[in-house]
């Protein structure tokens, strides 16, 4: 068997957990995004035309345009691969928080925060300008004592951001049992096991005691993720948490803004980088009104 690795680099700001998603393919050994470029990695012996095939139909599913976006396919031999791999990954800024891979120490200043994140099938690393406009956001609004929900948090990082930046606790609720498994590793790995729950689920298996004490709740999304959960993240604005929704194209965002806003929510701020949107909504009576926790 060999023990070579297949580097598949797309040409293409993309959202990984996105795209990792709509693979479903738990022969992927790892994913990385760097300067616009994402990198997906396999087992030599287990790359093939299918695997190809289907990369090429979810980047489809992403890119409506019908646009072909770029890959390369490069072999890098298994005595390069640890080389390969830590060359590729470096430690990123982004405020206070510094988010490194635990083989690159970085000299902190006494305000910085930390979160070793190794990549794997990581689901959100910090790169992509999605969860950067909203780490960014979470180092503003939060002011302590919070309590978080992270719909689809990924590899977690937006809850280990907010609880290191001051919220009481954060749930994480995901879906994929392979970003899972990763969120608990980072969780524990960062020492913060017992502030973040990992929950296989979505937000209609969130007790409505829970939902009821949420004073934020994030989601890094996909647009028709973040439609169908419309109603569930009102139900939630309705007892004053603000809700931060990213991964929306900049072409997506009326349809998101129309869609909450006929169930009652506006729209407070927004910010785009890199053709995403990122916004926040809550419900216009919370603004100044008792239930109001911000």
């Amino acid at each position: 068997m060999s023990n070579d690795w297949v580097d598949v680099c797309i040409q293409e700001c993309l959202d990984s957990g996105e795209l990792l998603s709509r693979l479903d393919d738990p022969s992927i050994q790892g994913a990385w995004e760097e300067e616009g470029v994402l990198h997906l990695y396999w087992a030599e012996d287990q790359w093939n035309g299918a695997r190809l095939a289907s990369v090429r139909s979810a980047l489809a599913g992403l890119i409506p345009s019908g646009s072909e976006i770029p890959i390369a396919v490069t072999c890098i031999p298994a005595q390069d691969w640890n080389e390969a791999w830590v060359r590729s990954v470096k430690p990123l800024r982004i405020g206070r928080l510094v988010i490194r891979p635990s083989w690159e120490p970085v000299a902190l200043d006494s305000r910085d925060i930390e979160i070793v994140l190794d990549p794997k099938q990581a689901f959100g690393t910090g790169h992509h300008a999605t969860t950067r406009m909203l780490l960014e956001w979470l180092q503003a609004d939060i002011h302590g004592g919070e309590e978080v929900l992270d719909v689809g948090t990924g590899s977690a990082i937006l809850a280990m951001a907010a609880v290191l930046l001051g919220a009481t606790s954060a749930m994480g609720l995901e879906i994929d049992p392979v970003a899972v498994e990763c969120a608990h590793e980072y969780v524990l790995h960062n020492g913060l096991k017992n502030r973040i729950d990992i929950i296989a689920g979505t937000l209609a298996d969130v007790p409505e005691a829970k939902r009821r004490t949420a004073d934020l709740v994030l989601a890094n999304l996909d647009r028709q993720t973040v439609l169908n959960l419309a109603d569930e993240l009102a139900h939630v604005a309705t007892r004053g948490a603000r809700i931060m929704v990213s991964g929306i194209l900049a072409e997506q965002e009326v349809e998101i803004t129309e869609r909450f806003s006929s169930l009652g929510l506006a729209c407070v701020r927004r910010r785009e980088e890199e053709g995403w949107v990122a916004m926040q909504f809550l419900k216009p009576e919370s603004c100044d009104g008792e239930a109001s926790r911000w």
